[in-house]
């Protein structure tokens, strides 16, 4: 079993401690000394400095010295190998995981950036590893960055809205950026500094307030949330057809092994470009294209002779297996 460094070091502290309060104390009551002559001899003789006892010893004191020599010196040492320990194997420890996280970071590519690690960044965070769709937390709270990194995320402490935060984070290699911080005005800047730094980006950004809509898209949002809007609407279709609303639960569950929905966009390099519906899915197949989204328009259930253009983006659903296929094609 592997023991913490600190956790060992202040062990062997207590232990040390422990001898120097019992041979304080045996000194007192076996040869009546006071309390501070008690204490030195103690520690004279803990430390192997010698310079002699302040009284005479008399037979038992003998005896009591003999003891306080090979377990307080075996404590002394091992408390300072345990310190040097600390001091070595924390700072190494440090390191090697600095280390793995700026690899970790060089890697990541197509990833997502998540602004904000409180309670409704948890939550996306949690969805995320639930799909299996690479992210990093970006926060200026250490204690949130902490509890993100022991749960598995990787993290960059500072703040969202600075380019060299987004830079740390590989915004230029995103996929999408969240701005869930509990700050319209901080989401705005953030949303702000993503654009500039990655044209591309898709940015979901949360709204707390109605009138920070605009500006967030005005900002370069591509999507504006609102938690308690959303909150809102989520309990009046439970209420209202909870049937239909479990089903579409389901379906967009990370954890859902029997049916999957997702999007693609067609690219310009995409195998996909070109086809017709029925030729990228047939009939055989247990996939349907629920919807089609173009040039802004969406369509739902397009005819299967729908030749697909660079741009367009399709809603499909299906089994597992063949949607990974799908991914693949297009």
């Amino acid at each position: 079993m592997h023991i913490r460094p600190a956790n060992s070091m202040l062990k062997a502290a207590a232990l040390l401690a422990a001898v120097v309060v019992l041979g304080t104390a045996g000194y007192v009551i076996l040869e009546g000394w006071p309390w501070f002559d008690a204490f030195y001899m103690t520690i004279v003789t803990i430390t192997t400095v010698g310079g002699g006892e302040p009284r005479p010893l008399d037979l038992a004191g003998k005896w009591l010295t003999i003891g306080v020599v090979a377990f307080g010196f075996s404590a002394l040492t091992y408390t300072v190998l345990r310190l040097m320990a600390y001091m070595v194997e924390g700072r190494l420890e440090s390191f090697v995981g600095e280390r793995r996280h700026r690899l970790r970071l060089a890697r990541m590519q197509n990833h997502f950036i998540l602004c904000g690690y409180g309670r409704v960044g948890r939550e996306i965070a949690n969805a995320f590893k639930e799909g299996q769709t690479p992210f990093v937390v970006i926060d200026i709270n250490e204690q949130s960055l902490q509890r993100a990194s022991a749960e598995g995320c990787t993290v960059v402490h500072g703040d969202a809205a600075e380019s060299q935060t987004l830079r740390s984070a590989a915004v230029e290699r995103a996929r999408g950026l969240v701005a869930a911080v509990d700050s319209d005005e901080k989401n705005i800047y953030v949303t702000l500094s993503a654009r500039v730094l990655n044209p591309e980006l898709f940015i979901i950004a949360r709204a707390n307030s109605d009138n920070a809509q605009e500006k967030l898209r005005l900002a370069g949002a591509n999507r504006i949330i609102s938690p308690y809007a959303i909150g809102g609407r989520r309990m009046a279709s439970l209420a209202v057809r909870p049937t239909a609303i479990e089903f579409v639960d389901t379906i967009l569950s990370a954890r859902n092994a029997e049916l999957l929905l997702e999007d693609f966009a067609i690219s310009q390099t995409s195998r996909a470009l070109g086809k017709t519906l029925s030729e990228l899915i047939p009939e055989s197949s247990s996939m349907i294209v629920l919807a089609l989204k173009r040039d802004g328009r969406m369509t739902l259930r397009p005819p299967s002779e729908t030749r697909l253009d660079h741009g367009d983006e399709i809603v499909v659903a299906g089994a597992p297996q063949d949607m990974r296929s799908l991914e693949a094609l297009v």
